[in-house]
């Protein structure tokens, strides 16, 4: 029960500081201004990590690699901790710590796309709308020029999940043929 509980708080911590990290990378890199709340959020949860990795790792064009490692460092933190408390494992908590972020950047998409349908159908007028269709229109452009609407509802984003749906079943099958 207790690595049970130990596990899901490390989960969470590990997804809500990794998963701010990779948000932060995609809105440099989608080129949204960070003066919104999301954005003041977002740099307040990870200023203090990502700015000092930066100075070892700066970024290249639109890509912010400090982020996305600051991230990479949350999971291994994550399955480290978990290897100290199961008392072995240590050769493949990198693998898990990729596996991980894969598996973050796969349910940060899954969580954006949710949130975007459900703003879309409400029309609410929030400074977030706008935010969050700019992260959300590209993953569902390639649907939207594939899937016409239908009866003037946009399934794109029905689309988008399941394929999100089936790379999470495809890495958690690649994660455990690899660890075998």
């Amino acid at each position: 029960m207790f690595f049970q509980i130990a596990t899901f708080l490390l989960d969470v911590a590990a997804g809500l500081l990794g998963g701010a990290c990779l948000l932060r990378a995609y809105m440099q890199h989608q080129r949204i201004p960070f003066g919104n709340p999301v954005g003041r959020f977002i740099f307040a949860l990870t200023d203090w990590i990502v700015l000092p990795l930066r100075k070892l790792l700066p970024g290249y064009k639109r890509w912010d690699f400090a982020s996305i490692l600051a991230a990479f460092l949350f999971e291994l933190a994550q399955f480290v901790v978990l290897a100290l408390m199961v008392g072995g494992g240590y050769a493949a908590v990198p693998v898990l710590a990729l596996f991980g972020l894969v598996r973050l950047v796969i349910s940060g998409m899954t969580g954006l796309v949710i949130v975007y349908a459900i703003l879309s159908w409400v029309n609410a007028d929030s400074p977030m709308v706008d935010v969050i269709d700019r992260l959300a229109s590209p993953m569902l452009r390639p649907f939207r020029r594939m899937i016409p609407l239908v009866g003037g509802f946009d399934l794109s984003p029905l689309a988008l999940l399941v394929v999100l749906q089936v790379l999470a079943i495809i890495v958690a099958n690649l994660q455990a043929a690899l660890l075998r």
